[in-house]
């Protein structure tokens, strides 16, 4: 069945949405909100694009698309480009997933471990404050002792997780997990 130019930049049209709709609820998942996610997933498909075309595109404010842009800007996986011709600045996005992972999640979990163990840090000198204070009662020092050695126990995953970031960042993490070879239908 011959369909007309129309009719099949309509189904590509269809099958881009259903990706962006995907990356979208996908970001939203991770913290980001789902109209940055959809912002991302247009410009994926994009060679780059000015904050007007994503206005245009995506039917929102100007000021809308640059926050959403500079959000994505602060994930490094979007970046400032240049078009010959043009005054009016161009992004383009990440279009290899594989660097999008590294770029996007490496720094949710950097911040995870950082600001945890940050907390961790800081809690446990008072915690030793009440374990060391002989004036309280056993029940109030022995509850210090309980959390305390609850927090000590999750500084090996905030380690782990450091490590992890660190093994994705350096590529490490692809000898154990190699990308799978892509194959061309």
């Amino acid at each position: 069945m011959a369909q007309s130019d129309e009719q099949a930049r309509e189904s590509v049209d269809q099958a881009k949405d259903l990706v962006i709709e995907s990356i979208g609820e996908t970001m939203d998942l991770y913290g980001v909100t789902r109209s940055v996610g959809n912002l991302y997933g247009t410009m994926y498909f994009e060679d780059s694009m000015t904050l007007d075309e994503m206005r245009e595109k995506l039917q929102m404010s100007k000021p809308s698309m640059s926050t959403g842009v500079k959000k994505l800007q602060e994930y490094d996986i979007v970046k400032q480009s240049f078009r010959r011709g043009s005054r009016k600045q161009t992004f383009v996005a990440e279009k290899n997933f594989f660097n999008f992972f590294n770029k996007f999640f490496t720094k949710k979990w950097e911040r995870e471990y950082e600001l945890n163990l940050k907390a961790v840090e800081e809690a446990q000198p008072i915690l030793r404050d009440v374990i060391n204070d002989e004036s309280l009662s056993d029940e109030v020092r022995a509850e210090a002792q309980e959390i305390y050695d609850q927090l000590e126990s999750s500084k090996a995953y905030f380690k782990w997780l450091a490590q992890l970031v660190e093994g994705i960042r350096n590529g490490k993490i692809f000898e154990c997990f190699p990308p799978p070879e892509q194959h061309k239908d």
